[in-house]
C-alpha cells in the first residue's frame, strides 16, 4: 500500500524533506502503510477517541490513526526535521491533527486532549522503557488513559508480558500486570524498518484496569519489587533486609519462603508483602 489517504509514499516524503533517521534519536521508521494501519487498528476503534502518538517521525502511524478514525491525534515529536512533513498530513486533515515540537518526557499532554484517550506509539528505543513506567506509575488510578498500543524491542514486549520462572520476569512485568492487561498484538522483522535496527520488534497492547489487581500501596510495591530483581540472584531475605528488620518474618507472613529469589514470586505475593511491609511497625 503507497498511500491510504491522498498523501504521497512515506519514502517519498522522508526524501523530499531529507528525514534520514537520526541513530542519537532513537529513530527507525517504518513506512509500509499497510503496517501503520494494523498497528492503529490494533488499538481498537478510534473513532470517539482522542490518540497520544509519541515520535510520529515522517507520519506512517499518524495517517494510520487518522484513516482508522481517531477523532484528534496529539503527535509529540523532538525532531524539528519531521515538521514539514507533520504539517502536510495536519492539512489533508483539517483540525484532527496536533503536532508538538518537544521532548515527550518533558510535555504535559492534557492541556490539549478530551478523553477518552488513548496513546499509540512507534516509540523511540532510547525513551520507551522510561515513558512507559510513567505511564503505569501515575499518583492516582485509573490513569488519564484507556489504552496503550506501543511498540518496543521485542526483548522489552516480552519482559512485559513475562510470567514468572523466567529471566524476562522482573520489574516491568510486574508494573504492568498489577494494573493492566497485556499482551503482545504483533512482531516485525528488521527489515520493516529504515534503517533496519539489529533486533526484532513488537507491539504489546495495555488495557488499563478499572483498579489494580491487588490491593498495594503504589511506592512500596515499587520498592519492594526494584530492591528484589536488582539482585535478583540473591535470595529475598538478602535482597529485602534493608527495608525491613523483620523481613524474613513479613515474608514468611506474605506466603513467601525466605530463600527464594524475586524471579519466583507472583504479582499476588509481592503485593501481599508491600501491604504487610507498610503495615507493619519499625
Amino acid at each position: 500500500m503507497s498511500t491510504i489517504d491522498g498523501l504521497p509514499p512515506l519514502r517519498e516524503v522522508i526524501a523530499r524533506h531529507d528525514l534520514r533517521a537520526k541513530k542519537q534519536l532513537g529513530q527507525n521508521f517504518l513506512l509500509d502503510l499497510n503496517l501503520t494501519a494494523k498497528i492503529a487498528r490494533a488499538a481498537g476503534d478510534l473513532t470517539g477517541c482522542d490518540v497520544i502518538e509519541v515520535g510520529p517521525g515522517p507520519g506512517g502511524l499518524t495517517r494510520g490513526l487518522l484513516a482508522e478514525g481517531a477523532r484528534h491525534v496529539l503527535a509529540i515529536e523532538k525532531d524539528a526535521r519531521a515538521l514539514p512533513a507533520l504539517a502536510e498530513i495536519s492539512d489533508a486533515y483539517p483540525g484532527r491533527l496536533t503536532v508538538i515540537n518537544g521532548d515527550a518526557l518533558e510535555i504535559d499532554p492534557l492541556a490539549h486532549l478530551t478523553p477518552p484517550i488513548r496513546i499509540v506509539a512507534n516509540l523511540p528505543y532510547n525513551v520507551g522503557t522510561e515513558l512507559l513506567i510513567r505511564w503505569l506509575t501515575p499518583a492516582a488510578w485509573p490513569p488519564f488513559w484507556q489504552s496503550l498500543t506501543l511498540m518496543f524491542q521485542k526483548e522489552v514486549a516480552e519482559r512485559i508480558v513475562a510470567r514468572p520462572g523466567g529471566k524476562a520476569y522482573g520489574r516491568l512485568a510486574v508494573l504492568a500486570q498489577w494494573r493492566s492487561d497485556a499482551r503482545i498484538v504483533m512482531t516485525l522483522p528488521p527489515e520493516a524498518f529504515v534503517p533496519a535496527p539489529k533486533i526484532h520488534s513488537a507491539v504489546v497492547h495495555l488495557t488499563a484496569l478499572p483498579e489494580p489487581r491487588y490491593p498495594a500501596d503504589p511506592a512500596v510495591l515499587n520498592r519492594v519489587v526494584a530492591a528484589g530483581f536488582n539482585q535478583r540472584r540473591k535470595m529475598l531475605r538478602a535482597s529485602l533486609k534493608g527495608l525491613h528488620p523483620r523481613i524474613e518474618e513479613l515474608l514468611l507472613e506474605a506466603g513467601i519462603a525466605p530463600t527464594a529469589r524475586a524471579e519466583e514470586i507472583g504479582l499476588e505475593q509481592f503485593c501481599a508483602l508491600a501491604r504487610g511491609l507498610a503495615a507493619a511497625p519499625r
